[in-house]
């Protein structure tokens, strides 16, 4: 059997990301209503955790932020204007940070989200973490390489849920996971481990 390998690989894109000082740290929907009730995700608690600690290291090396919101509209799981679709409060914005509100699942979709990217300058490589996986982090990750950034996505901060197999089966949140990180990693994004795999400077 051949040994797997990635499109990344065979167009010898980077094997190894770019360090948190030179990146803009993006963290899509990290939302209240993923912690609890209908859309609590599979591991959104260790998952929250590592946003929290990826947006504290970009801070502290002075890496720009920018905050996505999904928002659903009035009574919604994704009400902005509700404490459901609030941003969590680990992760929750300060002056000065991006702030984006969406209404698709790409979040350069009727939003202002490529004006601010390109106010900072160079095309530097976007950390993209956040929920859910196969959803808005997936899309928005490749919204972004077909606009030409380079994209890191460190799994660890990043969670999804149990969904409908076409079969009638269920497709468990561990398995919906490791096939979407999968298959962003192949062209996509540079998808590694966690956080720590990206250096501070």
């Amino acid at each position: 059997m051949t040994e797997a390998f990635t499109l990344r690989q065979l167009m010898g894109k980077p094997a190894a990301p770019a360090p948190l000082s030179q990146s803009v740290l993006i963290i899509v929907d990290a939302q209240n209503t993923y912690l609890s009730g209908l859309m609590k995700l599979d591991g959104i608690e260790a998952a929250m955790d590592e946003c929290a600690t990826l947006l504290a290291r970009a801070r502290a090396v002075g890496a720009p932020v920018i905050h996505i919101q999904h928002d659903a509209g009035p009574g919604s799981p994704f009400d902005v204007n509700g404490e459901n679709g609030a941003i969590a409060s680990q992760v929750a914005p300060v002056a000065g940070e991006g702030r984006v509100v969406k209404r698709h699942a790409n979040g350069f979709i009727g939003t202002d989200l490529e004006a601010q990217l390109n106010a900072l300058g160079d095309k530097r490589q976007l950390v993209i973490c956040g929920f859910m996986t196969h959803n808005c982090v997936n899309s928005t990750a490749r919204g972004a390489v077909n606009l030409g950034w380079p994209v890191c996505v460190p799994a660890s901060a990043t969670a999804t849920r149990d969904l409908p197999g076409p079969d009638g089966s269920v497709v468990p949140a561990a398995e919906v996971q490791r096939a979407n990180l999968a298959g962003m990693s192949d062209a996509f994004a540079l998808v590694v481990a966690n956080g720590a795999a990206i250096a501070d400077a």
